[in-house]
């Protein structure tokens, strides 16, 4: 429990237990009511991780106005007002709001995946959840309806509780093609027969000011029938650069994601898994400034939980479980369906592999690589959870734990061209997260969350206090 303290007001521990505990939305109407917009707040005595990839620095504080760090630094060095509310948090690392560049919401609700679940109250749900493990920005890419827009200057603006959304429109797949059909409504994908078709489709979303636009061009593992064409995706390229809109792309394959690149992709939306990167894509990707997520957690949330891994039992991922899930985890049937389909496991374990030694080589290279999971796109990819497992993959994958939260802070932030967030400095939103231990250490002390901080605001304590 932190120890808070303020000049003016004196809370009692029982006090300080019931505000750490509240639901987000109480937490931010409380907030809203008792404090004004301009109410310092301060965390001192803190390991400040702040994003940019440096040292981290040690017994620090930072100084919180309104949704904004002021002033960030030693303990002694940095100032306050007498009536700051003042919070020790000793023995504790902070660090921003994870930024999920890859990720979907309103695709599933228990186990299932369906139109239906793009509603309000279940986007809603899922954006809460991210934001109680950690992660204060979503990029929601494509399969977005109108909804999306509704919701968007609630959840900028920190009014609706949850992640803040950043996202992809629809996006644009072909015919019998990707991404497979869920029985998509037309509302929420664009399949396009032609450069023409492209075309229309990226002029029609951009009227409704995307923040990107995402093309599928893979053929999952040759279990559809076509594959997006050069000349389409080319001509969505080039539209969508017309009109000032960056473009994201599903890949797989090495030789999908060298020709989008000639053709001008910005974003490599996946990591490449069916062979070692070479020299010419890296020298493809560092002379065209293009981004690439690896989303390494997409292959193996395919069949780890049917393995029964120690941490199924941890609650960091209890607690990111819907019932139905849950069950389905439990589940010996469900298990068995999974493991016993051995030529698919080995693909994704082989993936996972590939995945890993692509990413190692092409950060040592100097690409650019931003922070995704795919998570929301499947029941299985796991809203807030799949990031904290993704932090250890990027570090099984060689790169040190202050690498990976620089690219789920910093970078990741870089990639959406977000100047306001990733690092703790002054100027920035005061996304914070709070965590019981040191995570340069040893990178599972990410997963022990004692508070999470959005816009300046408490919304959370502990994962064990949330239920999805």
């Amino acid at each position: 429990m932190p120890k808070i303290e303020t000049r003016e007001i004196r809370p009692s521990l029982v006090t300080i237990f019931i505000l750490m505990t509240l639901p987000a939305f109480l937490l931010r109407s409380a907030g809203t009511q008792s404090a004004p917009p301009d109410a310092t707040i301060v965390m001192k005595n803190v390991l400040v991780i702040d994003g940019r990839g440096g040292p981290p620095l040690e017994h620090g504080a930072i100084v919180i106005q309104g949704d904004r760090i002021v002033s960030v630094g030693p303990v002694g060095k940095v100032s306050w007002p007498k009536s700051a509310r003042v919070i020790d948090y000793s023995g504790k690392a902070v660090l921003p709001g994870l930024i999920s560049d890859h990720s979907h919401v309103g695709q599933v609700d228990g186990v299932g995946t369906a139109p239906q679940n793009y509603n309000r109250p279940n986007i809603l749900r899922q954006l809460r959840q991210y934001e109680v493990y950690g992660v204060t920005s979503v990029t929601a890419l494509g399969l977005n309806n109108d909804l999306f827009y509704e919701l968007q200057p609630g959840l900028h603006s920190g009014a609706l509780p949850g992640a803040d959304l950043f996202g992809a429109d629809r996006g644009i797949g072909i015919p019998n093609g990707a991404p497979p059909t869920f029985n998509l409504p037309e509302g929420q994908l664009y399949r396009v027969s032609s450069p023409q078709e492209a075309v229309q489709a990226i002029d029609e979303m951009a009227t409704r000011k995307p923040d990107l636009i995402k093309v599928w061009i893979d053929d999952f593992h040759g279990s559809l029938r076509v594959k997006m064409p050069p000349e389409v995706y080319g001509a969505a390229i080039k539209e969508a650069h017309r009109l000032g809109l960056r473009v994201a792309a599903h890949i797989y394959y090495l030789s999908d994601a060298k020709s989008l690149v000639k053709s001008g992709v910005d974003i490599i939306a996946h990591g490449v898994r069916d062979q070692p990167a070479d020299a010419e894509f890296i020298r493809l990707m560092k002379t065209h400034s293009v981004w690439y997520i690896p989303t390494i957690d997409l292959d193996e949330s395919s069949y780890i939980y049917a393995e029964k891994p120690e941490w199924l039992k941890n609650s960091l991922l209890v607690h990111a479980l819907q019932p139905a899930l849950a069950d389905e985890f439990d589940d010996p049937g469900w298990r068995a369906k999974i493991l016993d389909n051995q030529k698919q496991v080995g693909t994704s374990k082989a993936s996972v592999l590939t995945n890993e030694h692509n990413v190692k080589i092409l950060y040592d290279a100097g690409v650019n690589i931003g922070f995704g999971t795919d998570s929301g796109a499947m029941a299985v990819r796991i809203p807030g959870f799949a990031e904290h497992r993704e932090l250890e993959l990027l570090v099984d994958a060689g790169l040190t734990p202050l690498q990976a939260i620089n690219l789920a802070t910093a970078k990741a932030a870089s990639l959406l061209h977000l100047e306001d967030r990733g690092v703790l400095e002054p100027g920035k939103l005061a996304d914070i997260m709070v965590v019981d231990g040191n995570p340069i250490v040893q990178i599972s002390n990410v997963h022990n969350i004692e508070a999470v901080w959005h816009r300046g605001k408490l919304v959370s304590a502990r994962v064990e206090d949330f239920a999805p």
